[in-house]
């Protein structure tokens, strides 16, 4: 009888060993599957040189990508002009994430769904500005006008279509008579001052620069232009490869543009410092920051994200031909945030 005992003591042990070293075999397997999801040693971040990229620019300044990323990975930056660059480098896998406006973001989803507009980062900060001698008191005044916008399909182009489908017009390219002229917004104050165009929709800090130096006014503030401070003017897009592939270090991007968020609304006048030294760095040129400060005081930085809004653009860049559809279910991912932020 004991040596039966002794038999099957020796077998119950030997069925345990077994099933624990099969336990510690799968732990070690999805510990390996873990470290596949953030195998990325490289964060390649784009964004525009724009004062409605102010979150992204604060959190390079600031070190806060840095701080949650690591030594262990490498950060690099792409800058933009508009947003048709920064998704065609979205595209070709040339950046993983950024900052750029939610019409490129959208219209450019709904011909090729591989990215998701993961936070939000500024809203308001677009305007309409007129030339004073234009003659232009209303937006019902811009029919038989010329109007700059920063390329065809942006927000601010959006935004534009928005505004005048609300007073009854529409954009010559929809059967209208309102012209509108693709300029950078840097150099649109010169076609103020050569009487080329009427009037801008553009961006800060573009509006102000083109009030101070192209004798123009403002027709439409940030709380007035298109759906106002509640417009959702700058979004973090990101490739759902590189989400998927890497959710903690998704997060980790998150949490570092959430800090840089609070810190420009709790920390205005360094922001803006932050803002002037790194453009100027990167483009070699200053910036008036009495202009900049000017603008600062017109958009909103948050990690909001109006879908309304985003629909309704979606809507009018169907109307206006820039896409064949208008259902951008998917879109929106607020997930990494929430778990980055809670």
């Amino acid at each position: 009888m004991k040596k039966f005992n002794k038999f099957w003591l020796f077998a119950v042990v030997a069925v345990v060993t077994l099933v624990l070293a099969a336990c510690g075999g799968k732990d070690d397997n999805d510990s390996a599957d873990e470290g596949k999801k953030d195998a990325a040693k490289e964060v390649r971040i784009g964004y525009f040189p724009n004062m409605t990229h102010i979150a992204t620019i604060v959190a390079l300044e600031k070190g806060f990508y840095k701080e949650q990323l690591g030594d262990d990975v490498k950060i690099t930056t792409n800058t933009f002009n508009d947003g048709s660059a920064f998704m065609e480098a979205m595209n070709t896998d040339a950046i993983d994430l950024g900052t750029v406006g939610p019409t490129p973001a959208l219209t450019n989803y709904l011909k090729s769904p591989k990215h998701e507009i993961v936070s939000g980062a500024v809203n308001g900060g677009a305007v309409l500005v007129v030339r004073k001698d234009s003659g232009i008191d209303s937006v019902e005044d811009l029919a038989g006008k010329t109007v700059a916008i920063p390329t065809f399909g942006s927000t601010q182009d959006i935004a534009l279509m928005k505004a005048l489908k609300d007073a009854g017009l529409k954009v010559k390219a929809s059967g209208g008579d309102v012209n509108t002229v693709k300029q950078a917004p840097a150099d649109t104050a010169a076609l103020f001052v050569q009487k080329q165009v009427d009037a801008a929709a553009t961006q800060e800090p573009w509006g102000v620069n083109i009030e101070k130096n192209a004798d123009a006014k403002l027709l439409l503030g940030p709380d007035e232009f298109a759906w106002g401070n509640e417009s959702t003017n700058t979004v973090v897009v990101a490739q759902t490869d590189f989400t998927k592939e890497n959710p903690e270090l998704t997060k980790k991007v998150l949490k570092a543009h959430a800090e840089a968020v609070a810190f420009i609304n709790d920390n205005p006048d360094e922001a803006v410092d932050l803002f002037l030294k790194h453009v100027k760095d990167i483009t070699g040129k200053a910036l008036s920051e009495d202009e900049v400060k000017e603008a600062f005081k017109r958009l909103t930085p948050t990690t909001d994200v109006n879908e309304k809004v985003l629909q309704e653009m979606a809507t009018i860049s169907k109307e206006a031909g820039y896409t064949t559809k208008d259902d951008i279910t998917g879109l929106v991912n607020l997930s990494y945030l929430k778990e980055a932020t809670k």
